[in-house]
C-alpha cells in the first residue's frame, strides 16, 4: 500500500537520535521462551479518539523452499536497533495523523507458530493506521539490526535481506553528501550477506525480519 506520504528515514545513518513519542511503546524482548504478549500491545495503542487500529504479526512458517523449520533465531545490535526503531516511529508520526504506536521484536528462539515481531498503530482514520503500520513493518526489515538464523532438520543458516543491502548501498552513496560522515559499525561489521549455503558458524549477518 505505497503512499507519496511515506517519510525519508535517516538518509544520514548516524544523524540525531530522535526520542519516542510518550505514546509510544518500543520493546526489542531479549532471548525468552516467552510469546510476545500481542494484547498488550493492541491494548496500549487503544485510544479514545482512535476510530482505527492497525496491527502486523510476523510468525514463523513451517517450510521453507522445500526445507522444513524447525524453529528461527534473532540476534540484534541493541543500541542501534532500538535507535533505528525510535527513529521509525518518529518518521511515521511525521507523514500520517496518529494517535499511539507499539513495536515489539522478539530475540532468541520463536519456534514455528510463535510471533517474532508485532507492529499496531492507531489513528483517527483506518487509512493512516493502515498506512503507517505497513510501513513500520517495512522498515523494520529494511533498517534496523536484528539477524535471524533458520534452522532446519538438515541444517541452519543465517538468512539474507534484500531489502536491508539495498538500503545500505543507498546509505552509502547518501553517505558522501550528506553532514555526518561516520561509519555504522553493526556488530563487529558482520553486516554482509550470508552465503545461503553455510553452516553460519564464519558467515557475516544481514539483517532479517
Amino acid at each position: 500500500m505505497a503512499t507519496s506520504r511515506e517519510p525519508e528515514i535517516n538518509s544520514c545513518p548516524m544523524a540525531a537520535e530522535e526520542g519516542e513519542a510518550a505514546e509510544d511503546l518500543i520493546e526489542i524482548l531479549e532471548a525468552s521462551s516467552t510469546p510476545i504478549d500481542l494484547a498488550r500491545y493492541v491494548n496500549h495503542v487503544r485510544d479514545p479518539a482512535a476510530g482505527a487500529i492497525a496491527t502486523f504479526e510476523g510468525t514463523t512458517r513451517h517450510t521453507f523452499e522445500g526445507k522444513r523449520v524447525l524453529e528461527l533465531r534473532y540476534e540484534a545490535y541493541l543500541p542501534m536497533a532500538l535507535r533505528r526503531l525510535r527513529a521509525i516511529c518518529s518518521g511515521a508520526r511525521a507523514a500520517w495523523s496518529l494517535r499511539r504506536l507499539a513495536v515489539a521484536h522478539r530475540l532468541g528462539t520463536v519456534p514455528v507458530g510463535e510471533a517474532s515481531v508485532f507492529v499496531a498503530a492507531s489513528a483517527v482514520h483506518r487509512a493512516d493506521a493502515l498506512e503507517a503500520c505497513r510501513f513500520l513493518i517495512d522498515e523494520v526489515k529494511a533498517s534496523v539490526p536484528i539477524w535471524k538464523k533458520e534452522v532446519y532438520a538438515n541444517g541452519e543458516v543465517w538468512k539474507e535481506n534484500r531489502e536491508f543491502l539495498q538500503r545500505r548501498n543507498a546509505l552509502a552513496l547518501a553517505t558522501s553528501s550528506c553532514c555526518c560522515t561516520t561509519k555504522v559499525r553493526m556488530d563487529g561489521d558482520d553486516a554482509a550477506a550470508a552465503d545461503d549455503g553455510g553452516s553460519g558458524a564464519d558467515e557475516e549477518k544481514v539483517p532479517a525480519v
